[in-house]
């Protein structure tokens, strides 16, 4: 069964012999080996392009080991290249080779090469490519299967379909699969054998337990203001162990370094700053995240909120947690009253704020989730996303009320 990834299919075809190297990010198991060398590599052979015209290796596989030697590797490269034609080369896990940069200088220098690389850890990219390539790397970061793609491949009813993939996620390997217990042991399996131990490998952590059980606690409070000195506190407290928090964010930076989290940071929409005391921490797979806890802890409301907050990172939206000040006057007294919103979104001079609400059975509740949207006075769009699925309207006071799977399935509801 062939899985659509079309949004990402798109953006590689409109990068192509741009002169740029075409940098795809991402998750491990999040599909960046399928989007490339089975996706884009049926596009260009139907485009006409000969299979002698593409390179495509995989530096994780072992019987290209020898490749991971840089010279090895350019030498391979540079015999294939066809003289009269564009040459595609197509490298996994590049950052795989020693002195990769080195490699894709040299490849970058060669004529009639277009270039794409792929790569799971985002050090790759911040630090080295970031430096080394800066105005010749066009990133395209790939996320997990968002639910519109999860539908495409998942044929059942919208509720029931989304039960399952607030449960188990949307790594594809998990959706061809077709039982309860091969995913839940997939999932674990995957993050112990795979995620953990890359992590552990990768940056030479010795309290293996405390970090797992950090992993555990950014699991269990998704959703929630955070910080490492917040964190620390925790670990005193409930977990009765010492960790500093200079350790905790060095843990954080390991996890978003291999995108199994993101970090929201805090935004005074009125002040128009940020603000650096809280942040907030998503999990790019629901199925990893729940695997965590060993499939417990299944609150819709939070899980909801993470999936949407998905959503808009993989819609190319920069997303932050929004804090609006008010101030009302009792008795003389002037109380200062902070109210959260749960997305700030921007992208250029696009900006739109976003509420996340399972349900609002009562005025009183309406009240609550529009008291943060109202006291923000600009004209960009405000929005409440509700779980049920309703036909979407406007309150008195402008706000856009839609339901979930509106929002998940249909991209002109933010009006981008």
């Amino acid at each position: 069964m062939e899985i659509k990834r079309d949004n990402y299919l798109k953006k590689i075809i409109r990068s192509q012999g741009n002169g740029m190297i075409k940098i795809i990010t991402g998750l491990r198991r999040s599909g960046k080996s399928y989007l490339l060398f089975r996706l884009y590599y049926n596009y260009l052979i139907k485009s006409g392009v000969s299979p002698e015209s593409i390179i495509r290796i995989a530096l994780d596989d072992v019987r290209n080991e020898k490749y991971l030697n840089p010279i090895e590797l350019v030498n391979y490269v540079e015999s294939h290249l066809k003289s009269d034609r564009m040459n595609y080369v197509l490298l996994d896990e590049v950052q795989l080779v020693s002195n990769f940069t080195g490699v894709l200088n040299t490849l970058l220098r060669m004529d009639n090469v277009d270039l794409y690389v792929t790569g799971s850890n985002s050090r790759f990219l911040s630090s080295d490519i970031a430096t080394e390539f800066r105005g010749r790397g066009d990133e395209i970061h790939l996320y997990p299967l968002s639910f519109g793609e999860f539908l495409t491949v998942n044929n059942g009813e919208k509720g029931k379909s989304w039960q399952e993939y607030i449960r188990y996620g949307g790594l594809p390997q998990v959706v061809l699969l077709n039982d309860k217990e091969s995913k839940e042991q997939y999932l674990r399996n995957l993050y112990h054998s795979v995620y953990i131990k890359d992590l552990f490998e990768r940056n030479r952590i010795q309290k293996e337990s405390a970090f797992e059980e950090l992993v555990k606690v950014l699991a269990s409070t998704i959703g929630s203001p955070c910080n490492p000195s917040k964190l620390s506190n925790t670990f005193k407290s409930v977990k009765n162990e010492e960790l500093k928090s200079d350790t905790i964010y060095n843990y954080i930076k390991y996890l978003e370094d291999a995108f199994l989290i993101e970090q929201s940071e805090r935004y005074d929409v009125k002040g128009k700053k940020y603000i650096g005391s809280l942040s907030k921490y998503y999990f790019t797979d629901i199925g990893l995240r729940n695997s965590i806890l060993d499939f417990r802890q299944q609150e819709e409301t939070h899980i909801m909120e993470n999936v949407i907050y998905n959503e808009l990172r993989t819609r190319g939206l920069s997303v932050d947690v929004g804090m609006v000040e008010i101030r009302k006057k009792s008795e003389d007294v002037l109380a200062k009253r902070q109210l959260e919103v749960d997305f700030v979104v921007n992208s250029g001079s696009y900006r739109c704020y976003i509420q996340s609400a399972l349900s609002i059975p009562d005025k009183e509740k309406m009240q609550q989730e529009c008291a943060s949207l109202i006291n923000i006075k600009d004209a960009f769009k405000k929005i409440i996303v509700v779980r049920d699925d309703i036909i979407p309207w406007y309150t008195d006071d402008g706000v856009y009320i839609v339901g979930l799977y509106d929002f998940l399935l249909n991209p002109d509801v933010l009006g981008w």
